[in-house]
């Protein structure tokens, strides 16, 4: 891998990260651009006690484009992009209307492929490599960052989901505090321990791989499972088998076999509701440990992948007791969805 660092005209930074270590990236960005200018803000709910991110300048952002305005495509036929270069493998830069920024965290937009028609499930092996490379090196970066407590890398897929730029592309999100969704598990890890007196992540992966009829796929090195109280109509977790902390201490054994095991789970989400339906729309998180917190070592790292298709057609939408009282209610049995996830394997 060659990694090559650069600006923006408005002085972002903006890194290519390439297969071909003699690849030379010296295009220059030509766009009259002003200064970014944010306004995000961090409030603490006194109730729940929970961060909300106030940030009134993305009403501005780019909304829906056609995809001959896409600001993801290279620049190419006097056209001018985020990526000054004509061809990328993997491009990761500052997002010009981030959630989070300066003292409040960082937001970056990782772009997987040129190809604006593409989808993550079409990369080959050596390309989601490249991602995976791209993800670790951004996590080891944004660590370095004093304003940066918790790195999450993540991809929105699809309109249904509310994401308003069709070309291929993730997010990484440095925020500056602990994530409610993790210290939650960090509390309940931390009372498994001293009930139990062993790690409730390897407990939890231990529960599903004895009672089988939830895992989805198993490797040497990865297992990916329906969790037993699945919050969404089809969702699966993915742990590498050797617990680490986060992104940057996976080995290299796990790192080889994750791009078959990811492309292999993503092409079956696509698969869940039959031939002819439109690519099924998705969320896909990693969970990594937050720095600077008590027994991080014991936090595993691991991917969440979900849909809020429950069916043909119809959606899992967060109604009275999803949004209200953060109670989910499933309509489609983990087990049963396990097994969807099995029979639609690719060929």
């Amino acid at each position: 891998m060659k990694k090559t660092v650069t600006t923006l005209a408005d002085g972002r930074e903006l890194i290519y990260y390439d297969l071909a270590d003699d690849t030379v990236r010296d295009a220059v960005d030509q766009r009259p651009l002003d200064a970014v200018s944010t306004s995000s803000e961090i409030r603490r709910d006194p109730l729940l006690g929970d961060a909300v991110a106030i940030a009134s300048h993305r009403q501005a952002r780019t909304y829906h484009p056609p995809a001959d305005a896409c600001p993801l495509c290279p620049t190419r036929d006097g056209r001018h992009s985020e990526i000054p270069d004509d061809h990328y493998d993997v491009a990761v830069f500052e997002n010009r209307f981030p959630s989070l920024a300066g003292d409040s965290g960082r937001c970056e937009v990782v772009c997987f492929t040129s190809d604006h028609d593409a989808s993550f499930a079409d990369l080959t092996e050596e390309r989601a490599a490249l991602v995976l490379a791209a993800w670790t090196d951004r996590t080891a970066a944004l660590a370095a960052l004093d304003q940066v407590t918790q790195v999450f890398c993540f991809e929105n897929r699809g309109a249904e989901i509310g994401v308003t730029l069709g070309h291929p592309h993730g997010q990484i999100y440095g925020y500056p505090f602990v994530t409610p969704r993790t210290e939650l598990m960090l509390r309940n890890a931390a009372r498994h321990h001293r009930e139990t007196g062993s790690n409730l992540f390897d407990d939890v992966v231990a529960r599903e791989e004895k009672d089988a009829t939830r895992v989805v796929l198993a490797t040497d090195h990865w297992i990916a499972f329906v969790p037993y109280a699945a919050h969404w109509p089809y969702e699966v977790h993915l742990y590498p088998r050797r617990r680490v902390p986060d992104l940057r201490e996976l080995d290299e054994e796990a790192r080889t076999e994750f791009p078959q095991v990811y492309l292999e789970l993503l092409r079956r989400f696509d698969r869940i509701f039959g031939p002819g339906e439109p690519p099924t729309p998705y969320i896909s998180a990693w969970h990594q440990a937050p720095f600077g917190v008590d027994d991080r070592d014991d936090f595993a790292l691991h991917l969440e992948l979900f849909t809020i298709r429950r069916t043909s057609g119809k959606l899992k939408f967060l109604a009275g007791s999803e949004s209200g009282m953060n109670v989910f209610i499933n309509d489609v049995p983990p087990e049963a969805a396990a097994e969807r996830l099995r029979e639609v394997a690719t060929q």
